[in-house]
């Protein structure tokens, strides 16, 4: 498969792999829905009911740093290797992630970009979704996968990582660019996160590329034309080192497919994103529309 033929899958496509027995060893099938505490969603409880046939949980919160006391940190290669390898997945497996979400892409970008992270490319996106799956009349399942274990090597690219520090640092070098994918309204300062604790805002000198301003009204990531044209008018230069942030470090990933899909394959997260950023930066590092109102 070509560049884009391997971000991207149609439900058509996988079908046709579920209808010829070909889940397996060599494909492998995740359900990454993960929602936030606000959207009352049981990711879990949902796949038990109902997912694509042959199709294993990946949880994001599981697969993690789980002594950082920030949600859903990287974790480790060798814990990545091993929470993998127990789903079944192998060096040679080709894995496609989707979720369960009403955007039709949501969570899963997230883990479409920790396989390449940690140096597996053959990693695809159902483009749309279980919402696209689901819509198309295709069949769904609420039986077990208990797929064999397989040995699995994790080898991180930390160039795609950026750290709190390198965040900070940034703003004075500006060694690159800044894309912030959540709402423009929390992005501004002007509507409330969706965790206690944390005021809206941004970094300074970051652009607001919203996550869902990627996706068509079908939840389908739109064309490379359209995204090249979405990069160009947030004045984003895709021939120039960017690096993603949103809340967590869940819909970052949706800029980062968006610039894979166009060409530039070597975008990074922020992995703390905002939730870390506003607990560590000083206050004139949190910019916020809000503020300058309060302050006449």
């Amino acid at each position: 498969m070509g560049l884009q033929a391997r971000a991207l899958v149609s439900a058509k496509w996988l079908s046709n792999m579920v209808q010829s027995n070909l889940v397996g060893p060599r494909l492998r099938l995740l359900d990454t829905s993960w929602y936030l505490p606000m959207m009352n969603r049981d990711a879990q409880k949902e796949f038990k009911r109902g997912h694509i046939p042959g199709a294993s949980f990946f949880d994001i919160d599981a697969c993690s740093d789980r002594n950082s006391k920030f949600d859903h940190m990287l974790p480790t290669e060798q814990f990545f290797a091993d929470y993998v390898g127990a789903l079944g997945i192998g060096g040679d497996s080709h894995v496609v992630v989707y979720d369960a979400s009403d955007f039709g892409l949501f969570s899963c970008t997230r883990v479409w970009w920790m396989f390449r992270l940690f140096g597996h490319a053959q990693v695809s996106v159902l483009n749309g979704g279980f919402r696209d799956w689901l819509k198309g009349g295709y069949p769904v399942s609420g039986a077990s996968a208990r797929p064999e274990a397989a040995r699995f090597t994790a080898s991180m690219n930390r160039s795609w990582v950026k750290s709190f520090e390198d965040i900070s640092d940034n703003i004075e070098t500006q060694r690159f660019q800044v894309v912030d994918v959540r709402p423009r309204e929390r992005f501004r300062g002007l509507e409330p996160e969706p965790r206690d604790g944390i005021q809206p805002g941004h970094i300074p000198g970051s652009k607001c590329m919203p996550f869902l301003e990627f996706l068509d009204d079908d939840g389908m990531m739109l064309s490379p034309e359209r995204l090249r044209k979405f990069f160009e008018e947030s004045n984003v230069d895709l021939s120039q080192p960017i690096s993603g942030t949103c809340g967590s470090g869940v819909t970052a990933c949706h800029m980062v497919l968006a610039a894979h899909l166009c060409g530039a394959p070597d975008a990074s997260v922020y992995d703390g994103s905002w939730y870390e950023w506003f607990a560590k930066a000083p206050p004139e590092h949190v910019v916020s529309e809000a503020d300058r109102e309060r302050r006449g």
